[in-house]
């Protein structure tokens, strides 16, 4: 897959199958999307390109930091994993949020990602204020040269999927709903660091430490049963996320997984830690005693949870 991050001065040669939009999640409606574009390239050949921002326009415009569900580079990887030829995160400047929509489709989406057919969703907007529409789409489709699709939302129940939906349900810690929603454990994803060393010589459960980007949403502080990829093999997990209250010190929030039955030295590997069920808010305890009895109880509770969850580890 090529990328083109932060960059205007590109021209995509081959003709190409487009779709716009924020992909935060890659959830079950943007995953319609990504499968109707690889139907455009099996029927036509078009190569497939997804148009994005580099951040979020929002963000960028109140100047505030983005939270997302899925970072950039976790973004990145699962467009690449589908098979997307050319994925696209242009700057949002100030000239770009002042850009008419038809100005958009013309220099932008036909004239430097070369596109031959637009698909898109029934929401779709962007251009100035977010002014164009599916409609416009449509329109603006014959007189420059491309064929469009415009594909319903997804739905669940009577509501529509959304990132936003995705996060109300994350926040309140409902792991299984937002899985539903995503079509894919929610993650997190990174090189493992060394943490306080606490976990295994004093407490007889050795962890691994993983420092959350700074824009990726958290759900509730706590521990959560979990799975954990490494080495091509998935492991049961104990994940707690939060900043070790009962520990002295004061430490970043960080997501700290304890491997069931798997030993080894995991400093420095790239591994990916998929929430399952969420079990218990984080508490401060008496002491360290009180603590690790605790983590028994978590281990005890995550191996009854995985044992009838058989298909997830």
């Amino acid at each position: 897959m090529q990328c083109f991050v932060s960059e205007t001065d590109f021209h995509i040669t081959e003709p190409t199958v487009v779709s716009i939009g924020k992909f935060d999640g890659r959830h079950a409606g943007h995953q319609t999307l990504l499968r109707k574009m690889l139907e455009w390239k099996a029927k036509r050949g078009y190569k497939t390109a997804v148009f994005t921002f580099d951040m979020s326009p929002t963000a960028r415009l109140e100047g505030h930091p983005r939270q997302v569900i899925t970072t950039d580079a976790e973004r990145r990887a699962g467009m690449e994993a589908l098979g997307i030829d050319y994925l696209v995160e242009y700057p949002f400047t100030e000239q770009v949020s002042q850009m008419p929509p038809e100005v958009f489709v013309q220099e932008i989406l036909v004239g430097k990602m070369n596109a031959k057919a637009v698909v898109a969703g029934t929401d779709c907007g962007f251009g100035y204020r977010r002014s164009g529409d599916a409609g416009l789409l449509r329109k603006l489709a014959g007189k420059l040269g491309y064929e469009v699709e415009i594909i319903d939302k997804v739905r669940d129940g009577d509501r529509d999927i959304s990132s936003s939906y995705i996060k109300e349900e994350l926040e309140r810690g409902h792991m299984e709903k937002v899985n539903e929603l995503l079509g894919q454990p929610y993650s997190f994803c990174g090189t493992v660091v060394h943490g306080n060393h606490i976990g295994g010589p004093r407490l007889g459960h050795p962890t691994a430490n993983l420092i959350p980007p700074e824009e990726k949403c958290l759900p509730p502080f706590g521990v959560y049963v979990s799975r954990v990829l490494l080495d091509g093999r998935a492991v049961g997990g104990v994940t707690n996320i939060g900043r070790k209250p009962t520990v002295e010190g004061h430490w970043p929030v960080g997501v700290e997984t304890n491997l069931l039955d798997w030993e080894g030295d995991l400093y420095g590997r790239d591994i990916q830690v998929q929430l399952l069920n969420f079990e218990r808010p984080e508490r401060k305890f008496d002491g360290l005693e009180e603590l690790k009895r605790q983590l028994e109880r978590d281990e005890e509770y995550a191996r009854s949870y995985l044992d009838n969850h058989k298909s997830l580890c």
